[in-house]
C-alpha cells in the first residue's frame, strides 16, 4: 500500500482514536510535547474507562484530569521531572511517583524486571508525513522511538508547526496505528527574570570553563538564563551535548562560540534530545545540519557523555550539605521538580577524560532567611547527586572545589562560598561534625 492511502486509512477524529484506549491500559504521553486534542478526548471519557493508568513526565497542558474528580477513570504515574501541572498531585499523593536514570530508562522492561511493562498506548505529536512517508518528531525526541516500537497502540496528533531535524528523529507512516490533525495555536513562553545572584554565579562558571570543552546545561531558572548572561562569550570551539537546548545557546553557534570542531562524538553537532519551543531557535535549526536529536537512551547516557573528553556538566540544586550531598528535587520530603538527567551528566562528567561537573545554586532561599549551604539535609529530603561525586559548587561567593577533599576540607570550601549572615552558624556546626 501506497503510504498516502495508509495515511488516509488511518487519519480519524481523536475522539475515534481515543477508543483504542482500554479499562486497564497504561498511556504513556511523550514528553515536552503535549497532543493536546488526544488529551481532552481521553479526558472526556471520564466514567466511560476505569484503572487507565497515565504515565508522563513534565505536562505542559492540562486537560482536566489532574482533579481528583478524575480518579475513578484515570490513574497517575509520574516520572523524572514535574510541573505546574502536576506538582500538586504528587505532593497530596494522589499520584505515584517513577524515579529512575534516562540512562537505564528502559533496562527493567528489556530485561523483564519483576512488575515492569511497556505502555499499551503511546501518544504524541507528529510534523505532517514528507514525500516518503516519514513523520518528524518535531524539536523534541526524547524516547518517542522506544515507545512506539513497544506499544499495542500508537496515536499520532499531526501539528502542521512542528519542524524537522537532522539526526534520528523521524518515524514512518507505517509504524503508527492513528493519526488525527490538530494545530493549536501556542501562546508565547512567559520570561521569568533572571535571579540577582545569577549575573555573580555565570561569572564564576566563566573561570571554569576552557577552550574546547563540550558542555551540558541542566533543567531550571538558573540554567535557562546563564548562557545569556555571557559565561561563554569569550571561549572558543565550544561544543554542546546535552538534554535540552536552553536560551542562549543558538546565540553562541550564530557567533561562532559553539562550533563542536573539538567533540569527541558528533564533531561539529550540536546534540540534544529536546531543542525547546522558541519560535526563532526553532526557525533556525528547522533542518539544520548542524542541529541532531537522538533518543533520551542514548544522549543522556553515563557511556555516552563519558566518551566526551573535556565534558562539562552544569547544574543547579536547591539545596547541599557541608559533606557535598546534593539535594536539587524538592524541600526536605516536599517533592518540587525531579532529578531530569542531572545524575547521568554529573556522573558521565566525571568519568570523562578531563571532565568537570559545575553544581550552581543562589547562596539564601525563602527572602534570605535560609542558607542553601546546610551542616546536614533536611530530614527525607532525596539526595540526587552523592558526596562521593561532588565537584565544583558555585554560589555568587565564588568556587567550592570538593573532588578529591576530605569532608572538613569540603566544610571550610562551602562555608567560603555561604551567605555571610550563616558563616559563624556553619562554621560551629562544622566544629561539632567534623572535629574532636
Amino acid at each position: 500500500m501506497d503510504w498516502r492511502e495508509d495515511y488516509q486509512r488511518k487519519l480519524m477524529t481523536a475522539e475515534e482514536a481515543v477508543r483504542l484506549v482500554r479499562s486497564g491500559d497504561r498511556v504513556a504521553i511523550a514528553l515536552l510535547s503535549d497532543p493536546e486534542a488526544l488529551l481532552e478526548a481521553l479526558a472526556a471519557r471520564l466514567g466511560e474507562v476505569h484503572d487507565v493508568e497515565i504515565l508522563q513526565c513534565t505536562p505542559i497542558v492540562d486537560p482536566g484530569w489532574f482533579d481528583p474528580a478524575y480518579a475513578q477513570s484515570f490513574q497517575f504515574r509520574f516520572e523524572t521531572y514535574m510541573s505546574q501541572h502536576n506538582r500538586a498531585m504528587v505532593q497530596e499523593r494522589r499520584a505515584d511517583w517513577l524515579p529512575n536514570l534516562f540512562s537505564n530508562y528502559w533496562k527493567p522492561i528489556r530485561e523483564g524486571r519483576p512488575g515492569a511493562r511497556p505502555a499499551d498506548v503511546f501518544m504524541m505529536t507528529v510534523s505532517p508525513p514528507d514525500e516518503h512517508g516519514s513523520c518528524s518528531f518535531g524539536s523534541s525526541i526524547w524516547s518517542k522511538k522506544q515507545h512506539c516500537a513497544s506499544a499495542r497502540a500508537v496515536l499520532a496528533e499531526v501539528n502542521q508547526d512542528l519542524i524537522r531535524t537532522y539526526g534520528d528523529n523521524a518515524i514512518h507512516v507505517s509504524k503508527i496505528t492513528a493519526f488525527i490533525e490538530n494545530t493549536p495555536q501556542r501562546l508565547p513562553l512567559p520570561r521569568r527574570e533572571p535571579p540577582p545572584a545569577l549575573k555573580e554565579i555565570a561569572g564564576y562558571v566563566s573561570s571554569l570553563i576552557r577552550d574546547g570543552d563540550t558542555f551540558e546545561i541542566g533543567a531550571g531558572l538558573l540554567g535557562s538564563h546563564l548562557a545569556m548572561l555571557g559565561p561563554f562569550d569569550n571561549k572558543h570551539d565550544l561544543g554542546y551535548h546535552s538534554e535540552n537546548l536552553v536560551p542562549g545557546i543558538v546565540r553562541l553557534v550564530k557567533e561562532g562560540v559553539i562550533t563542536g570542531r573539538r567533540k569527541t562524538l558528533h564533531p561539529g553537532k550540536v546534540v540534544a534530545t529536546n531543542f525547546g519551543r522558541d519560535p526563532e531557535d526553532m526557525a533556525y535549526i528547522h533542518m539544520n545540519p548542524m542541529f541532531e536529536l537522538y533518543e533520551q537512551e542514548y544522549v543522556i547516557n553515563i557511556n555516552t557523555i563519558a566518551a566526551h573528553d573535556n565534558m562539562v556538566a552544569i547544574n543547579r540544586s536547591m539545596a547541599i550539605d557541608l559533606t557535598g550531598q546534593t539535594a536539587s528535587e524538592g524541600i526536605g520530603p516536599l517533592m518540587y521538580s525531579g532529578a531530569g538527567g542531572q545524575p547521568d551528566f554529573v556522573f558521565g562528567a566525571l568519568q570523562s577524560r578531563g571532565g568537570r561537573s559545575i553544581m550552581m545554586l543562589q547562596s539564601t532561599a525563602q527572602g534570605g532567611t535560609a542558607s542553601r549551604i546546610m551542616p546536614w539535609l533536611e530530614p527525607g529530603a532525596v539526595v540526587t547527586v552523592p558526596r562521593h561525586w561532588a565537584d565544583y559548587v558555585v554560589t555568587e561567593y565564588g568556587v567550592a572545589s570538593l573532588l578529591g577533599r576530605s569532608v572538613r576540607e569540603r566544610a571550610r570550601e562551602l562555608i567560603a562560598i555561604a551567605h555571610p549572615d550563616f558563616r559563624g552558624e556553619l562554621r560551629r556546626a562544622a566544629q561539632k561534625l567534623f572535629w574532636p
